[in-house]
């Protein structure tokens, strides 16, 4: 029988403690952000329509980065057991020199229109956690106030081949003078995606006023309030401004970029050379085979060609070609720390985070983006004790499945002669039995030992219909 007493008022608050309330309003919004997905809808709900969907958006059908979050969801790890890890290594060395953690921030371009702090909040967030920051070509800040606002840590550049091949030579000058390290070749844009969120949004530099946006805008006046009271929003990197997106980058890029541009660029540029954008095997091969100091496997967060390769699927392919000491990157897609780890697993030596950094910066300024660093962070960490690995360097493909949703469909066999008659019935009905075996594979969530434990039971099917026909009287089957 339970014994009942009455309540005493000590023992209660022993187990009842009052949270002390958070008067920040923007604090108190990042506190209850718990992953990079609930800093998406808190950056959603405070930034007016056409800005967030130039972040979230892709291109055409959105296919392809749809596909690469999927990939990265589509994993299986395989932990090992009594392996202690209280402490865990999360740092690496990338491109000469160090970080504290397996990612760094990619190039975004016009990132004061998210959130008014652009560039400069990324900056200065990945200076304090200890990784790299990339600026990009279309900034809207300039190189050298990057470097202000990130003067001890590693800042790399990202360059797109302009049109007038001397503006682009001109900043990569511009970005060696200010001391930064790496120069990201980007190769993927010849010419712009179809970004159809910024056509219907009208979305352009400096922002075009409609009725639709002034309506969106209205219950988010801080934003406005940030726009109208900061410098004016440009390209710093660029002399000009107006037009649509889509139109900028058709403006600025140049799709007779070649072999020759990288060679060009590589004379310039003192410091380590990255090609992003790479989408193959072979170009990878080749690439590595130039001696550059690295490739990104990228196929720019789905904003360019839809229905790209998947980069993460693509990665133990490049991986097994080049080599594991070969320095291969990835990026698009990466929401959890737990995809950064599964990259490591199967040979990625760095990763890069765009949107995830960006919902952070328009959820909150460099505070949020603070956030971001710090949710990847625990997860990284939790996900790797939970592996039993101490360090990234324990990470191999052994921990890692990878779950296969979309199988490429099998090339035709070339056709075979015609046959001839069937010397017998048993042998036609047995052969057609096989036949229809072996066709019936089925479509597996596991790349492996699915299809092989597929055709034990085709085998055995044809077995019997041999066996089966070969025990018909003789005089039975002359007939036939």
């Amino acid at each position: 029988m339970v014994q009942r007493q009455l309540p005493r008022p000590a023992e209660i608050l022993e187990l009842m403690k009052f949270k002390k309330p958070q008067l920040d309003g923007r604090r108190r919004r990042l506190d209850a952000a718990l992953t990079i997905a609930d800093l998406r809808k808190i950056a959603q709900r405070r930034t007016p329509k056409a800005a967030f969907d130039y972040t979230d958006g892709a291109a055409e059908g959105e296919l392809s980065l749809a596909r690469a979050r999927q990939a990265f969801e589509d994993i299986e790890f395989h932990p090992g057991i009594l392996r202690p890890a209280e402490r865990v290594d999360m740092s690496t060395e990338i491109l000469g020199g160090p970080s504290a953690l397996p990612f760094g921030i990619a190039p975004t371009g016009f990132t004061r229109l998210m959130q008014t702090e652009g560039e400069v909040a990324g900056a200065g967030a990945a200076g304090a956690a200890g990784i790299p920051f990339t600026l990009s070509t279309l900034g809207t800040t300039s190189i050298e106030d990057v470097k202000a606002a990130n003067p001890h840590g590693r800042n790399w550049f990202q360059l797109y081949v302009m049109r007038d091949r001397e503006i682009s030579y001109e900043l990569t000058r511009r970005a060696a003078a200010a001391g930064f390290d790496t120069i990201m070749f980007t190769v993927d844009t010849p010419v712009a995606g179809a970004r159809l969120r910024d056509k219907r949004n009208g979305f352009s530099i400096p922002p075009q006023l409609s009725l639709g946006t002034i309506l969106n805008a209205i219950p988010r006046p801080w934003w406005w309030f940030d726009f109208l009271t900061t410098p004016k929003l440009e390209f710093a990197s660029l002399s000009s401004t107006g037009g649509t997106v889509g139109d900028l980058l058709d403006a600025a890029m140049d799709p007779t970029i070649s072999y020759d541009d990288l060679a060009i660029i590589r004379d310039l540029w003192p410091g380590k050379i990255v090609i992003k954008g790479v989408q193959n095997v072979e170009d990878s091969k080749r690439l590595i085979d130039l001696g550059v100091d690295g490739i990104v496997l990228s196929n720019h967060g789905g904003r360019q060609l839809d229905r790209a390769p998947i980069p993460f699927h693509l990665l133990p392919q490049v991986v097994r070609e080049v080599g594991r000491d070969a320095t291969v990157m990835i990026d698009t897609g990466i929401m959890n720390g737990a995809d950064i780890v599964a990259s490591v697993a199967l040979g990625a030596k760095f990763t890069l985070i765009g949107r995830a950094y960006l919902y952070g910066l328009m959820a909150g300024g460099r505070e949020g983006v603070d956030r971001t660093i710090a949710i990847l962070r625990s997860e990284i960490e939790r996900t790797m004790k939970l592996l039993g690995v101490a360090s990234l360097a324990e990470l191999e493909p052994k921990h890692v499945t990878q779950l296969q949703r979309l199988v490429p469909v099998a090339q035709p066999a070339a056709p075979r002669a015609p046959r001839r008659a069937p010397a017998t019935a048993g042998a036609a009905a047995s052969g057609t039995a096989g036949t229809a075996g072996a066709g019936a594979a089925p479509r597996s969530a596991r790349t492996a030992g699915s299809a092989a434990a597929a055709k034990k039971p085709a085998a055995k099917k044809a077995a019997t219909t041999k066996a089966a026909t070969a025990k018909k009287p003789a005089a039975k089957n002359s007939a036939a």
